[in-house]
């Protein structure tokens, strides 16, 4: 997995997601503090409003990489049903939007941003898993 930043590891912003059927959170981070934050949860349901919701954050927070959890089972790790959904999603924001994006390991955020008393727990996750990332990109 690259290490995040621009074409020569300049600073650089990145965007987050926890994706969902019914929401999708996201949040935004950096390279230089390798932190993120909560920003939103974008409605799901329909497809093209989903990706209009997102298309306006984007062009607002103009990402250079983006960053999408991935649902592993909590025990061996192994893909499931999810993982297949978040996949496609991520291919998906490749292709319409044209930015790398990768893959994160995201179990046990969803769980953490509950546990967080967030009030929008699926950006909480976002920035969760955005931040997963930024501390170690190569993982």
């Amino acid at each position: 997995m690259p290490e995040p930043g621009g074409s020569r590891g300049e600073p650089s912003v990145l965007m987050g997601f926890d994706f969902g059927t019914h929401l999708i959170g996201v949040a935004v981070g950096n390279t230089v503090t390798r932190t993120a934050s909560a920003l939103c949860s974008v409605r799901a349901e329909r497809r093209q409003e989903r990706f209009d919701a997102i298309a306006r954050l984007l062009s607002e927070w103009r990402p250079h990489q983006l960053v999408v959890g991935l649902p592993l089972s909590r025990d061996e790790g192994a893909e499931q049903a999810r993982s297949t959904q978040a996949r496609r999603f991520a291919n998906q924001l490749h292709g319409r939007f044209g930015l790398p994006v990768a893959l994160v390991d995201e179990r046990y955020t969803s769980r953490a941003a509950e546990d967080s008393g967030a009030a929008d727990v699926d950006a909480e996750s976002a920035r969760l898993i955005l931040e997963q990332y930024l501390q170690n990109p190569n993982a």
